[in-house]
């Protein structure tokens, strides 16, 4: 038996040791302006035991502080670069994020999208694995679930977070979500290629941080599996100001929701 240093015990035949072995993990970072945060994201997760079997994709949105720059030199960690010639939003980075994992990788393969801000820890990404072996499709890292914590973000920004959560959870009811806004997710290759067959370049069409919401709501019509785990935001590891604003946020949230309703059912199972 062992004990990591998130509290998640491991037995020897357990499926998260398994999986960190034979799965390759394609992790995406969508980044503008974090040249500050970057490198040091970058070596944390160069140290997260995966057996070796780790790409990161960081895709520079536009960036005007050197971002791009901060993907040389970290050891032992292979680091792709997507750029931008110009900010498109954190929707479109993610997009770019997803289509160059796709191009490359196989259908058992794993894809986890972080904050490139330093808040998350990839030291969380075995626990997503061992959920991914368990059966699950889509693994959420949440923060209202038990040991799930925030406190270390903005009161603005936990209001607005938990605002969204009651309102989406009441209007879309997804089956095993809680944190409907979460930026740190797992999925299974093959559940995005499914989706990505249907929706194409539409996959994710927000600009805004409601890409996250967009992106869940889409492949629900693919009828995943989904579980969470317990996030331990480290608000207070992020370098530069938040890049969420309050109102426009909420604006997305509504419109998603609005189109959501008057959309169409996809007309085949995906």
């Amino acid at each position: 038996m062992r004990v990591d240093e998130h509290g998640i015990r491991h037995s020897a035949g357990d499926p998260a040791v398994v999986v960190q072995h034979t799965t390759h993990v394609h992790v995406v970072l969508p980044a503008y302006n974090e040249a500050a945060a970057l490198p040091r994201l970058l070596r944390r997760t160069a140290e997260v035991e995966l057996g070796g079997r780790i790409t990161v994709w960081v895709v520079d949105d536009g960036s005007s502080d050197g971002t791009g720059d901060g993907v040389a030199g970290v050891r032992g960690l292979d680091v792709r670069l997507v750029r931008h010639p110009e900010n498109l939003g954190l929707g479109q980075a993610v997009q770019s994020g997803l289509r160059a994992v796709l191009a490359e990788a196989a259908p058992d393969h794993v894809l986890v999208v972080m904050d490139a801000d330093d808040t998350h820890d990839p030291g969380v990404i075995p626990a997503l694995l061992k959920e991914i072996a368990a059966g699950a499709d889509i693994v959420i890292c949440s923060r209202f679930v038990d040991g799930g914590d925030d406190s270390t973000a903005p009161r603005w920004r936990r209001f607005l977070s938990r605002g969204a959560t009651v309102v989406l959870r009441r209007a879309l009811k997804v089956e095993g979500v809680q944190d409907f806004t979460s930026g740190f997710r797992a999925y299974r290759v093959s559940l995005l290629r499914r989706a990505a067959a249907h929706w194409g370049e539409r996959l994710v069409e927000e600009r805004g941080f409601a890409c996250m919401v967009e992106l869940l709501l889409k492949l629900r019509h693919c009828a995943p599996v989904v579980s969470e785990i317990p996030l331990k935001l480290r608000y207070d590891r992020k370098p530069t100001p938040s890049k969420l604003k309050l109102g426009r946020t909420l604006r997305q949230y509504l419109l998603l929701l609005t189109r959501d309703r008057l959309a169409p059912v996809p007309f085949r199972k995906l």
